[in-house]
C-alpha cells in the first residue's frame, strides 16, 4: 500500500484549514519533476539566495554567538558578499562548481556557507571529526577547488596527500593558502550579481558514511532544502493548533546548536535563520555546565539534540530552576527513549512543544514528524509524513506491504535528493522510480504514523552518527592479530549505542582493546573507533556462510560482564 496524497490527518482537520487551503501560506500544488509526480508548496521562497535576501528584514538582529562574538545579520549577510566577491574573482568559481567547508562550528561556517551560495556553488559540508585521509577522499571525490578550513582541518589535509590544485582558505590560522578573513573584508557582491539559481540546481553536497567504506554523496536540491523549512514551520504551526496552545508573545527565536553543522541539520539551522530571524548560539565542544550557562545568558526558547544531548539536558542538576522560557524541546538523531518525552514536559512544562521525526541526509532533513500531544501520544512512533511527503513500506522484492506489515521504508518527496555523487551504481540501489530506500525497516499503522522498528543496513548509531559496521570492519581485518572481525552496536544509556568490535584472533595472539583502537585510530575518525571488544574462537555464520548478526548480538550481550 502506498500512503500518497495529503494525509487525512492534515486534509480533514477543519482547524488547519487556513494553514493548507488555497491562499494559505501551507497550500500545496502538484508537480511533475522528471516524471515523478510530486506535491509542493506554492507559497515558499524558490531559492536558498531568496531566503537570503530575506534575512535584510532582520539585519538589527543578533544571526550568531560564539565565545563571546556577537554577528548580526547585517555582519554576517555583508561579510557572506565579501566571501562571494572573492570566490568569483580570485578563485574564478562559477555556478555547479564545488566549495568545501571542514572546521568546528565556528561563525566562518555560516559565513563560507553563504558565500559559497551566493557565488552559485555547491557547498560541500564535511565531517569535522574524519582524519585526514578521509577528508582527502571527499574531496577528490566531490572535485572541490576551494576548502574553508580551520586549523586542525588544515594540518591533517597538508599531512594526508591534499588534492593537487586545492585552494586552502585558512580559518582563525595561517595554516592556509590565504585567510579567510581576508575573503571577507572584500568588496561585497552586490543583489544583482548573486547566483541566479533553478529550484532544481543542486546547492549543497553532503557525504553519508558508506556500507562498504566509502561515504557517498547525496546530492540537495533548492527544492528540497526549502520543501524541509516549510514543512518543519507547518508541523511547528500544526502543534499549536492541535494543543489548543495561544501565540506566544512576539520575541526572538533563540537555540543553542548542539549537533555539528556539517550535518544535515546544521545546514537546515543555517538556512532557515534569515526566514525568521533566528538566534543561533555556537558552542565550541558540547559541554553540559557551558551550555547551561549559555541558555540563561542568551534566553534560549528552543533546545532538544540527539537522544544522548538531550538526556543530558533534561538532567542536568537544578534544570528547571535555571528560570528558561523554553518553547520547543526537539529530539531526533536515534530511537528516543520514551522517558525522555516525560521528562521534557516534567522539566519545561506541560506547554513546551515537544517535536521528533526521521529523516535522513539523503531526504534533505526530516521527512516524518511527530508534535506535540501526538508525540506524547505515540512516543514509539517517529510520526506523520510531512505535508509534501509520500510514503510506502515494501518487501524485499518491491512489492508494496499493507498496513502494520513490516518492510523497508520509503519515501517520495521533493526533498529526496538528486542521487549520489559519482556513484551511479548506489543511486540505483537507493533511488527507484521517484522512491528514496531508506534502509530501515519499519510499517505504517491505521492513523498514518510511522513505525521504525530496525535497520536493514548494518550501522550503529553513536551519538547521532552513523558508523558502518563494514567500514570499520574492513579496518579491523587489516590487523596482523585478527583472523576475523564483526562488528555490532552495545546500548549506552548517554550515547544510545557504542560500537563493539568481535575479533577471532590469530593463533598465538592476544589482540586487546588498546592495540585494536590504536591500529583503527590513523584510519578512522574517533567515533567510529571500537570502543568494547569481544573475542571468539569463531564467529556465527548463517547456512550461506555469511555472519549472523542477529545471533552475533545476542553472544555480545551475554558476554558483557566478561568484555567490559
Amino acid at each position: 500500500m502506498e500512503h500518497t496524497g495529503l494525509a487525512p490527518a492534515y486534509r480533514d482537520d477543519p482547524r488547519l484549514a487556513p494553514l493548507i487551503h488555497p491562499g494559505g501560506p501551507f497550500e500545496v500544488e502538484n508537480v511533475v519533476l522528471a516524471g515523478i509526480p510530486l506535491r509542493d508548496f506554492v507559497r515558499a521562497p524558490r531559492t536558498i539566495v531568496d531566503v537570503f535576501r530575506a534575512g535584510a528584514a532582520h539585519d538589527a538582529l543578533v544571526n550568531v554567538v560564539y565565545e563571546g562574538e556577537r554577528l548580526t545579520f547585517a555582519d554576517v549577510r555583508g561579510r557572506a558578499r565579501g566571501v562571494a566577491r572573492e570566490l568569483r574573482t580570485t578563485f574564478g568559481v562559477r555556478s555547479g562548481d564545488r566549495v568545501g567547508i571542514a572546521m568546528r562550528n565556528l561563525p566562518e561556517f555560516v559565513i563560507g556557507f553563504w558565500g559559497a551560495a551566493l557565488a552559485g556553488a555547491v557547498v560541500v559540508p564535511l565531517n569535522s571529526w574524519w582524519t585526514g585521509g578521509e577528508l582527502t577522499y571527499a574531496l577528490r571525490d566531490a572535485g572541490v577547488s576551494v576548502l574553508f578550513a580551520d586549523g586542525d582541518r588544515c594540518e591533517r589535509i597538508r599531512s594526508a596527500d591534499r588534492p593537487e590544485g586545492l585552494a586552502l582558505v585558512g580559518v582563525r590560522t595561517d595554516a592556509g593558502d590565504l585567510a579567510f578573513d581576508e575573503l571577507t573584508a572584500a568588496a561585497p557582491l552586490a543583489d544583482d550579481e548573486f547566483a541566479r539559481l533553478d529550484r532544481d540546481d543542486p546547492v549543497t553536497l553532503l557525504y553519508t558514511s558508506g556500507t562498504t567504506g566509502r561515504p557517498k554523496g547525496a546530492l540537495n536540491t533548492n527544492r528540497g532544502t526549502i520543501a524541509n523549512l516549510w514543512n518543519m514551520a507547518f508541523a511547528s504551526a500544526r502543534e499549536a493548533i492541535i494543543a489548543g496552545r495561544r501565540p506566544a508573545p512576539p520575541r526572538q527565536s533563540v537555540t543553542i546548536s548542539t549537533a555539528p553543522l556539517f550535518h544535515i541539520g546544521g545546514v537546515s539551522a543555517i538556512v532557515g535563520g534569515p526566514l525568521g530571524g533566528g538566534k543561533m548560539v555556537l558552542m565550541r565542544r558540547w559541554d553540559a555546565q557551558e551550555w547551561a550557562r549559555l541558555a540563561v545568558d542568551e534566553e534560549v526558547t528552543a533546545l532538544g539534540g540527539v537522544p544522548a544531548v538531550a538526556r543530558q539536558i533534561l538532567e542536568y542538576p537544578g534544570v528547571g530552576e535555571l528560570g528558561l522560557d523554553v518553547r520547543l524541546f526537539s529530539i531526533g538523531g536515534a530511537a528516543v527513549p520514551p522517558d525522555l518525552v516525560t521528562l521534557a514536559t516534567q522539566v519545561f512544562g506541560a506547554d513546551v512543544a515537544l517535536l521528533n521525526g526521521y529523516g535522513l541526509t539523503e531526504t534533505t532533513s526530516a521527512v516524518v514528524t511527530n508534535v506535540g500531544v501526538e508525540f506524547a501520544a505515540h512516543p514509539d512512533s517517529v510520526g506523520r509524513p510531512n505535508l509534501t511527503a509520500d510514503v510506502k513500506v515494501v518487501d524485499a522484492d518491491g512489492t508494496p506491504l499493507g498496513l502494520g506489515d513490516v518492510g523497508e521504508i520509503c519515501f517520495r518527496s521533493p526533498q529526496v535528493a538528486r542521487g549520489y555523487w559519482n556513484d551511479a551504481a548506489a543511486t540505483k540501489t537507493s533511488f527507484r522510480d521517484g522512491w528514496f530506500h531508506s534502509g530501515d525497516l519499519g510499517c505504517v499503522d491505521a492513523e498514518g504514523f510511522v513505525h521504525v522498528v530496525d535497520r536493514l543496513k548494518d550501522v550503529v548509531i553513536r551519538g547521532g552518527e552513523n558508523v558502518y559496521c563494514a567500514e570499520v570492519e574492513a579496518v579491523l581485518h587489516e590487523h596482523p592479530d585478527v583472523v576475523e572481525a564483526a562488528v555490532v552496536g552495545i546500548d549506552d544509556r548517554a550515547l544510545g549505542e557504542r560500537v563493539c568490535a568481535v575479533v577471532v584472533p590469530r593463533p598465538g595472539t592476544e589482540p586487546t582493546l588498546a592495540s585494536l583502537r590504536a591500529f583503527a585510530a590513523g584510519r578512522l575518525a574517533a567515533f567510529k573507533c571500537p570502543e568494547a571488544l569481544v573475542v571468539l574462537a569463531e564467529l556465527p555464520t548463517t547456512a550461506t556462510g555469511k555472519i549472523a548478526k542477529t545471533a552475533l548480538r545476542a553472544q555480545v550481550a551475554a558476554a558483557a560482564e566478561r568484555a567490559w
